[in-house]
């Protein structure tokens, strides 16, 4: 297909005029028949890969997807365009389901979503071959690996389609998997020599924040107050705590619902439908909750306790500013939320710990560092950032103060050298850490560490702090932690010359406890507008979205309302122009928002505005950006 199709597509079916980088070189793959994996980050357009191809091209593209709520989702967003897609799942009555399966009989629909679990049932795979199947889209394909964040056994099933379907193509997608994720999901899938793409892991609107967890109800509750009338999701480690921060922000004012696994599924639905549709604002949940929730318009995300791993905090984070408007990350953090995180592990048995415990040494790294936390977060995924400030982190917005740490690196490497060389056993952190403090405890006086030279010379520092420095001093490279399941620490070669030497080394303070979540820098990059009209426009879509039973994004996004409030448009020329506006969607709902335009525009002045749309008007230009690559 000619690349003047492709475009004509776009825009008729989806209201875009351009691509994002990498969708147009994968969607000509897909067409050409060949295999494809694709990590794009959360926001980068991961559908659309599979859905286009499936427009122009004959034949059912299937769509693997682990989540109810995510198939509903895309099928009403696809519908809203126009485009003839369905879903088979539990959630269906008999007589619905039977429509849909005399449909697909019919060759009436171009894509049908369905869970692993079904889709391997025989019978399922026996319909399957009826239906002129063209194209596997493997959602959320991360699952497939034990060394994924969200492992699910049932995605290593989908091995069999090969063997059934060995003519029909297949493309996995992502938005988190590390270099040995992507090798898992290519062998476990069976993909025959793929063409992968691997696009940037930044994500740009979204700014990062980490506060010590003090008043943690407090703290949230400040931060939301803050942002009257946005969105967001409030992230909890337990059920417990999902319940009790939604019960005190509603007694607050805040309109908040929890949502855990261990809700009535009524009542999960129901929460999660109230957020999806604005009718409350905050959603309290556990790790449940979020994974393929296509809301645009989630302005913030915040951590109340420390995720298990960086990739879940990145596919968590990345629910925010989908978008691409300005919106943030914040992370309430604790060393009482390691220690919970580390009894929780110690349940855990063999493999699984060690790979437990690595993943969590990596998530505490990223939430004490005082380097660019968007660096550190695309190193983590193998990606260099290339700038030496971001714009949008607290520790590049608000450096951390830094002090001459030689004699405390000193201290504690000489510490580490002397008691492996009293007990020719390397020890742990908080081991370490009594015997620069003095302390007593059995340990300590059983193998005779309060004898040593370096026994107490630490009482200048708290535990506390000591715990701090030495994280510091693990990350700086001169110590090593060990995985196991008695975590121990022992020098490095640099650490011994550092030792040896007694070369400067500079440390950096901990950030001091504040009482409430302090304001950061944000709203850069905004789409300026007309504010008194996006929300004329915002209550109309609403209505629309209510009468439809849908959620109000179904309709328009923000972006687009937000290029609509500063352009004015009142001809439907115009109003074609506005990013996210195709053919069905013009047809549709383009005279009743031109009329209130029309309307606004009769009682209150035009605003005229500096052209600011560059970064968030619409899709990022075709060329990709500096990190994003394509391997053959």
């Amino acid at each position: 297909m000619s690349s003047t199709a492709l475009y004509r597509t776009l825009k008729q079916s989806f209201g875009y005029d351009s691509f994002r980088p990498l969708q147009e070189e994968i969607i000509t793959d897909a067409l050409a028949g060949r295999d494809v994996f694709a990590l794009l980050p959360t926001g980068g357009g991961k559908s659309l890969c599979f859905q286009l191809p499936a427009l122009v091209r004959e034949g059912l593209t299937v769509v693997v997807s682990p989540l109810i709520a995510l198939m509903k989702d895309q099928v009403d967003a696809l519908t809203a365009s126009g485009v003839a897609a369905t879903f088979l799942n539990s959630t269906l009555g008999e007589t619905e389901s039977r429509a849909r399966l005399r449909d697909l009989y019919d060759h009436r629909y171009r894509l049908l979503y369905a869970a692993p679990e079904r889709l391997m049932i025989p019978t399922f795979l026996e319909r399957l071959r009826e239906w002129n199947v063209a194209q596997f889209a493997i959602d959320e394909a991360h699952c497939i690996s034990e060394w994924g964040h969200d492992f699910r056994p049932e995605y290593r099933q989908l091995a069999k389609l090969r063997e059934i379907f060995p003519a029909v193509p297949f493309m996995a997608l992502t938005a988190t998997a590390t270099e040995r994720v992507r090798g898992d999901i290519v062998k476990h899938l069976r993909l025959r020599e793929p063409r992968t793409y691997v696009a940037s892991f930044n994500r740009p609107n979204l700014a990062y924040r980490v506060l010590p967890k003090a008043q943690p109800y407090e703290q949230t509750l400040a931060f939301i107050r803050g942002r009257k009338r946005e969105c967001g999701i409030v992230y909890c480690s337990s059920r417990k705590a999902t319940e009790s921060v939604a019960e005190r922000l509603l007694a607050d004012g805040v309109a908040a619902r929890p949502y855990h696994a261990g809700l009535d599924d009524k009542v999960r639905a129901k929460n999660q439908e109230l957020f999806l549709r604005d009718e409350i604002h905050v959603i309290c949940a556990t790790i449940a909750f979020g994974m393929g929730i296509n809301k645009p318009n989630v302005r913030f995300v915040l951590h109340y306790d420390l995720p298990k791993n960086v990739e879940g905090y990145y596919q968590e984070t990345g629910r925010a500013g989908r978008d691409g408007l300005p919106s943030e990350c914040l992370l309430l953090y604790s060393s009482a939320d390691v220690v919970k995180q580390t009894s929780f592990i110690e349940e855990k048995s063999g493999d699984e710990q060690r790979v437990a415990r690595e993943q969590l040494q990596k998530m505490v790294h990223y939430a004490e560092c005082a380097a660019c936390r968007r660096a550190e977060l695309l190193r983590y995924f193998g990606e260099e950032f290339g700038e030496p400030n971001c714009g949008g982190c607290d520790n590049c917005l608000e450096p951390r103060e830094t002090f001459d740490g030689t004699l405390a690196t000193q201290k504690f490497l000489s510490c580490v050298y002397r008691l492996r060389q009293a007990s020719r056993f390397a020890v742990g952190l908080n081991h370490i850490v009594e015997v620069l403090t003095g302390g007593a405890s059995e340990k300590v006086r059983k193998w005779g560490h309060d004898q040593i030279s370096t026994y107490g010379i630490g009482k200048e520092h708290t535990r506390a702090e000591w715990a701090a420095l030495g994280r510091e001093i693990i990350r700086l490279g001169y110590c090593r932690q060990s995985t196991e399941k008695f975590s121990t620490i022992e020098l490095t070669e640099e650490g011994l010359e550092v030792l040896r030497s007694r070369r400067a080394v500079t440390l950096t303070r901990p950030p001091a406890e504040p009482e409430r979540a302090r304001e950061v820098k944000r709203r850069v990059g905004d789409i300026a507008c007309d504010d008194v009209l996006f929300e004329v426009l915002r209550k109309l879509r609403k209505e629309i979205a209510d009468g439809r039973d849908v959620p109000a994004y179904i309709i328009f996004s923000d972006v687009s309302l937000r290029i609509m409030a500063r352009e004015y448009p009142t001809t439907e020329r115009a109003f074609a122009n506005i990013t996210g506006v195709g053919t069905k969607k013009l047809d549709e709902f383009g005279a009743q928002f031109m009329d209130a335009i029309l309307k606004y525009l009769r009682e209150n002045p035009r605003k005229i505005f500096a052209d600011e749309l560059g970064r968030f008007g619409g899709p990022p230009p075709r060329k990709a950006p500096v990190g994003t690559s394509r391997e053959n």
